[in-house]
């Protein structure tokens, strides 16, 4: 090799390092868009199966049936935002009328009661929360700074759901579009195997996400069902936050069961922990752990079997590495990523033995 041929080697290893840098620079910015385009495909992904049951069965034209689709998400997106915002007012009220001098008092005597019930030594809550780190560095003309902030994120929330359902009605009008944009990075005479991968990936995500809908669905049924019964305040919307948590596997319903336990003892705040809160904590988590047996043995499987098409062990070690790796995004995205790698590399790495293996029911 001479030199100039050594020099030449050397500039492209720049310039393709250089390159990469600028497009992982590029994709950095525009990760607002790149979230809008998934949630889009999701949306899809969970539609799509809708407005073909619509064009088919009842002979609507495609446009409009992914607009009904459409207007069926937003309605339900402006009903949770119906239930919700009520709540919110409500609370922004009661927090301006408690009176902190008994919400003090009852928070000591509930910590009082729970110290001897246990018998343990008696700790002040008062006086730890005052101890925290967060009060005690706490300086009241940032909140100016928190409200701009604040007001800002509802600007971009809006301008992020008019993206969102933009897009979500042109990968709903044109199955092929997002298709199409993929077979771009094809070779010339790959394209037929890049709409094989496209297509089995297509219907096991769409499999996949309109499984965990359903079973977001049957829990905050369930969970509804059980605070209503329990009269713990604001049921229906604490039941779909805890509902909607279990798009983390495994560590959602520790969350969710968590939140459960603290609207229930804030709802029998000031009552006695041995005759009333404890009883009715016990019977709510009871409740809880059957809503937990329901989901795992009879919606978890119909999800991650059927749809997904992998072994609960395989799926269970997938989602712990991620979570160790990329945190809790990493256990939400691991299964649908997990899934579609699969199918690629039973495409394009089938010769090898542990590809058949792990691609052997796909």
């Amino acid at each position: 090799m001479n030199a100039k041929e050594f020099s030449y080697g050397i500039l492209r290893a720049i310039a393709i390092l250089l390159g990469v840098f600028l497009l992982l620079f590029f994709l950095y910015k525009i990760q607002s868009v790149i979230i809008y385009i998934a949630i889009a495909a999701v949306i899809s992904l969970i539609g799509r199966p809708a407005v073909i049951f619509l064009r088919d069965k009842f002979r609507i034209p495609n446009k409009i049936s992914v607009v009904i689709v459409l207007l069926l998400v937003v309605g339900i997106f402006i009903g949770l935002i119906a239930i919700f915002i009520p709540i919110v007012v409500e609370q922004s009220k009661h927090l301006g009328q408690i009176d902190m001098d008994a919400f003090t008092r009852d928070l000591n005597e509930l910590n009082n009661q729970i110290n001897n019930y246990l018998g343990v030594e008696e700790i002040n809550i008062i006086e730890g929360i005052k101890q925290t780190e967060f009060l005690r560095t706490f300086d009241i003309s940032t909140i100016p700074r928190y409200l701009n902030n604040f007001f800002g994120i509802i600007g971009a929330g809006f301008i992020g759901i008019f993206a969102v359902i933009f897009i979500s009605f042109f990968l709903l009008k044109d199955s092929k579009l997002m298709l199409n944009s993929i077979l771009v990075f094809a070779n010339k005479g790959h394209e037929d195997k890049f709409q094989r991968v496209f297509n089995k990936i297509k219907i096991l995500l769409s499999r996949y996400f309109v499984g965990l809908t359903l079973q977001i669905a049957v829990l905050f049924v369930l969970y509804s069902i059980l605070l209503s019964i329990f009269e713990v305040n604001n049921p229906i919307a604490i039941a779909f936050i805890c509902a909607f948590l279990n798009i983390i596997p495994y560590l959602g319903p520790i969350f969710a069961g968590i939140l459960i336990s603290l609207f229930v003892i804030s709802s029998n705040l000031g009552a006695d922990f041995q005759t009333i809160i404890l009883p009715q904590l016990s019977f709510v988590m009871a409740g809880y752990i059957v809503c937990q047996l329901i989901d795992n043995f009879i919606n978890q499987p119909l999800i991650f079997g059927a749809s997904v098409r992998s072994h609960p062990l395989e799926i269970f070690l997938i989602i712990l590495i991620a979570g160790l790796v990329f945190g809790i995004m990493g256990m939400v995205i691991a299964v649908p990523l997990y899934t579609a790698l699969k199918v690629i590399a039973k495409e394009s790495l089938s010769e090898y033995k542990i590809v058949k293996r792990l691609t052997r029911d796909l």
